[in-house]
């Protein structure tokens, strides 16, 4: 096949008349394809000689040292005997590569982007060396620090779809080739900035690349491409014809369901429950600035809600705990929604909403913990404001980053005490979310210890409460009234079944999860960041209440391992930050709903989509409580002023 090149230049296009009326013929071209225009005049005349712009950075760069490295052209691989000419050579260029497009300041988004792994250099210029095919086993492929990859100017027909390993490129040229096609997986490249497909015989292009939403200039002139994709460019330039394709990209395969875990078998007669603990993203946050790989219509509160609700009603859960779950939504949809299939629920707005009038009151998100009223009674519900609690410490009032890091932050915990209508058995369920930001960790660890004091204070209080008086039994229901064991009686608090899920925000590398894994913290733990909390950094931290994480079980020596190898999935995170924690004192665990399947996050930018409505999945687990071995005798009841 011989290469294609066509011709064309500003030149080309007639100077629009002077008179008002214009025929559509003569319609001034739009600043968008005057830029495209421009952008292929300028690489189709400077970059057809061999390492053009690794040629030119040396140049521009003359008398500072640079690194640069031998590259071998991949249809000729070299021996160690035989190196390869000087002349194949990378240069690490200074600024950004491109002389029309000048990088653009960007506010920081929820997903944040992902960055390149550290090296010396970072750009890799192989154009105009005639190289022919590059095979999916490339080394290319194995640098990943790559930010700009030049593989213009060759005699390629097709790329392999390995190149969505180079994760962080700023800028990918395979202009001047002779493809008929690039591979989807370019879409999963979503740092790309620059994309420039100049001169090939591409008639479309895959409706994948709707997730490079900041993709700046994509380059198509002189490729026979589709009118309509072409018309969208010119009229409203490279954003518009990614909304389009993003929008209109056909629905992916629905990944297979998640697979059970079976931990320890149930055995039958004992009483078992099942919890869901899901952060659903409030409908403030998702919006297409924060998430702009995700199709609109996949965005909408309405289709997003509705898959909420499957999610939690597939599980059959008996107790259910979300987070950042908005004032408005729990009252209009997910109370009354929930209500409808033999719910109740108890909610908490973060600290904000008593500062906000009615209507901005309703956007604030908080934690909304649900339970199947047909098997618990509401005892008591506790809404513990970390920042409120945290003023009240003496030994916090004398200390400035309490004022300047904690107080700040409105973040709460919803806190239920539930007890079972047939067996009495107590169960306390806390639900909360973390501080998100990362160079906050001291904060995080402030408030999971907050928490805690006050789960051990709930606690012990909820211990002291006689058992519930039976009901009174039907008349043809005696027999079975008469064999039901006494309710149970708690010596002290940590006797109690506890739940304590939520987005903690901490991956289990940090302090929160081995203050909460351990029962213990040093003062002088690095995540604390040096700074000054009263006793917390005097004494360290200090629980009694015997956590353990749901998704950890024991590996190879001994070592903990995580079930999950992420609960939070975006382009630039895929790691864990939810958790159910349990009390193996007086819970069993007995299953897990495990992975997503690997294949099908190979092939996903990120969350929401429109199979996973959150950027968030939700844990799910299943536990028997674990019979009485001795009977406490029972306390007095506590007496209320």
């Amino acid at each position: 096949m011989q290469h294609h090149h066509h011709q064309n230049s500003l030149g080309h296009y007639p100077s629009p008349p002077s008179h008002q009326q214009q025929s559509p013929a003569a319609q001034p071209i739009s600043t968008h394809w005057q830029q495209q225009l421009m952008k292929y005049e300028e690489t189709m005349r400077t970059a057809r000689s061999p390492h053009h712009r690794a040629r030119a950075s040396a140049m521009a760069s003359r008398g500072v040292a640079k690194s640069a490295i031998t590259i071998t052209n991949p249809n000729k691989p070299s021996e160690e005997d035989n190196p390869p000419s000087p002349s194949l050579a990378l240069a690490v260029a200074i600024g950004h590569p491109s002389s029309t497009i000048a990088p653009s300041a960007e506010p920081v988004m929820r997903p944040a982007a992902p960055r390149p792994p550290e090296n010396t250099w970072t750009q890799l210029d192989m154009g105009g060396v005639n190289i022919k095919s590059i095979p999916p086993s490339s080394g290319l492929f194995s640098f990943t620090f790559l930010t700009c990859l030049y593989l213009n100017h060759n005699a390629l027909t097709s790329v392999p779809p390995e190149i969505a390993k180079l994760r962080h490129l700023d800028l990918l040229d395979l202009s001047g080739n002779n493809l008929t096609s690039v591979p989807p997986e370019i879409g999963m490249v979503i740092t790309l900035r620059e994309l420039y497909l100049f001169d090939n015989h591409l008639s479309t292009i895959p409706p994948e690349f709707g997730t490079l939403h900041r993709l700046k200039t994509l380059g198509i002139e002189g490729n026979p491409i589709d009118s309509n994709l072409k018309a969208i460019l010119q009229k409203d330039g490279t954003p518009a014809l990614i909304s389009y394709l993003r929008d209109s990209c056909p629905m992916p395969v629905q990944p297979p369901p998640r697979p059970l875990i079976q931990i320890n078998p149930h055995e039958p007669g004992m009483e078992t429950f099942k919890v869901i603990s899901y952060n659903i993203l409030c409908e403030r946050a998702a919006t297409a600035k924060m998430y702009g790989y995700t199709p609109t219509w996949a965005l909408v509160w309405d289709y997003r809600k509705a898959r909420i609700l499957e999610e939690v009603t597939d599980s059959k859960a008996d107790i259910v705990c979300l987070q950042e779950a908005d004032m408005g939504q729990y009252e209009d949809f997910f109370s009354r929604r929930l209500a409808e299939l033999g719910y109740e629920g108890v909610y908490g707005a973060k600290s904000r909403y008593k500062t906000m009038q009615d209507s901005d009151r309703r956007l604030v998100d908080g934690c909304a913990t649900f339970f199947k009223k047909d098997r618990y009674q509401l005892v008591e519900s506790h809404l513990i404001e970390f920042n409120s609690i945290a003023m009240q410490r003496q030994d916090f009032k004398k200390t400035d980053d309490m004022f300047n890091r904690v107080l700040g932050k409105d973040h709460i915990a919803v806190v239920v005490l539930l007890e079972d209508l047939v067996s009495g058995t107590r169960i306390i369920v806390s639900n909360t979310h973390l501080h998100w930001d990362a160079a906050y960790s001291d904060v995080k660890l402030v408030q999971t210890a907050l928490l805690l004091e006050e789960i051990e204070k709930v606690a012990h209080g909820f211990a002291k409460y006689p058992p519930r008086p039976p009901d009174t039994p039907a008349a043809d229901d005696e027999d079975s009234v008469g064999a039901r064991p006494p309710p149970p009686t708690y010596a002290d608090g940590t006797k109690i079944p506890l739940l304590a899920c939520g987005d903690y925000n901490s991956m289990p590398s940090s302090g929160v999860y081995d203050f909460l894994s351990t029962g213990s913290l040093s003062p002088t733990h690095p995540d604390f960041l040096s700074h000054t909390y009263g006793n917390y950094t005097s004494e360290g931290l200090r629980h009694k209440l015997g956590l353990k994480s749901a998704y950890t079980t024991v590996g190879a020596g001994g070592v903990p391992e995580e079930i999950l190898s992420m609960t939070n999935v975006t382009p630039g995170f895929r790691g864990v930050l939810d958790y159910v924690w349990y009390s193996p004192g007086n819970l069993i665990l007995n299953s897990v709903v495990g992975e997503i399947e690997k294949m099908y996050l190979e092939k996903t930018v990120g969350f929401p989509n429109p199979h996973f409505p959150s950027d968030h999945i939700p844990l799910t687990a299943t536990f028997t409580v674990k019979p009485q071995r001795e009977i406490s005798i029972p306390r007095p009841p506590p007496v209320f002023s």
